[in-house]
């Protein structure tokens, strides 16, 4: 397992990637154990039981409809993520293509970079109100920022001698883009697209901070604020889990796609 490139077994690929998560579960309950609250190694403030929390999803589910506010939150990501994936799919794929649009569009993509996302939530404020169009609108800019410079390096990256085989055998413009780049850097681009939906949803919390009334950012905010700390946990175990599924269809999907390239 120490051994620098060398490959495990795979029992230990199983059983490996639990080995933190029980660690973190062994040290929640440590840190929190104890008859009563007040000789809890963490107060029942900052970090409720794992007991707690578990008893705590049936109010979080029926009470505060957990699965709404997912529904909510995740027409949000899809939403703002659309919007960012129209734009920077063909743009980046424009400037990967054409040095002259790169040239035009590159500072863009290298100020998206350096954009401290959080800091442009009170702007989306000020530009859309505090309405459904802010939190779409906050959402995709960040995925927009993010997504834009892996479509343009997926391009990039199409080896010059498949463009100068096609420019040889008298193919357009056109189609050197449309049968040779995009074809070739098609799962490239779907990874770009896999990140960038996982950077929506793991923004969402933030997108949720002004004037939501529902969605699961909202909770957890009024969790914090009502002093329910298990409804909080919860919640971001929610996300977590939400991601992780989200993930694995991606990743189900690219390897029905594009079973000659199955990353690891």
């Amino acid at each position: 397992m120490l051994r620098i490139r060398e490959p495990v077994s795979k029992v230990a690929a199983v059983l490996l990637p639990f080995l933190p998560f029980v660690v973190i579960a062994g040290l929640w309950f440590w840190a929190t154990a104890g008859p009563e609250p007040e000789a809890r190694r963490v107060s029942t403030v900052l970090l409720p039981s794992p007991v707690e929390t578990v008893e705590s999803v049936p109010a979080l589910w029926y009470e505060r409809e957990l699965s709404r506010a997912v529904a909510y939150s995740l027409r949000r990501v899809a939403i703002g993520y659309g919007v960012a994936a129209a734009i920077a799919l063909p743009l980046g794929i424009a400037m990967g293509a054409f040095a002259g649009i790169r040239a035009m569009f590159n500072p863009l993509a290298v100020i998206g970079g350096y954009l401290p996302i959080a800091a442009i939530v009170p702007l989306t404020v000020l530009w859309w109100g505090i309405g459904e169009e802010q939190k779409d609108g906050f959402l995709a800019i960040a995925c927009f920022v993010y997504m834009l410079p892996l479509v343009v390096r997926a391009v990039q990256q199409v080896d010059d001698n498949y463009v100068l085989t096609a420019q040889a055998q008298g193919a357009s413009q056109w189609q050197v883009l449309s049968k040779v780049l995009v074809p070739i850097a098609l799962p490239d681009l779907y990874r770009a697209l896999h990140l960038g939906f996982g950077v929506g949803w793991t923004w969402i919390i933030l997108a949720e901070v002004y004037n939501a009334e529902n969605g699961i950012g909202y909770i957890i905010n009024m969790s914090q604020r009502r002093n329910l700390p298990a409804h909080a946990y919860l919640s971001l175990i929610v996300v977590i889990l939400i991601a992780f599924l989200i993930d694995r269809l991606w990743v189900f999907v690219r390897k029905q796609l594009f079973p000659y390239k199955v990353e690891a």
